[in-house]
């Protein structure tokens, strides 16, 4: 079950909840017992390695276009 963080307006105490996808933006109320929470974006680690993988390079490595979207917008 996917797991979400949200922060505490009131008392600013950052906290997970563990719910159903289908229940992600249902409000979430603090455990101090407060109701005005925020759900927060929070970044996904993936663990592991690619023997003899590059390392990924900014601005797209390999000849990849144009940086913000690969259209060719940012050069």
């Amino acid at each position: 079950m996917p797991r979400y963080e949200y922060r505490c307006r009131s008392c600013g105490s950052t906290f997970e909840v563990s719910r159903p996808m289908a229940e992600s933006s249902a409000p979430a109320d603090c455990p101090q017992g407060h109701d005005d929470t925020v759900k927060l974006l929070s970044t996904v680690a993936v663990g592991g390695s690619a023997a003899g993988a590059p390392a990924p390079q900014a601005g797209g490595g390999a000849g990849g276009g144009g940086g913000c979207c690969g259209g060719g917008c940012c050069s």
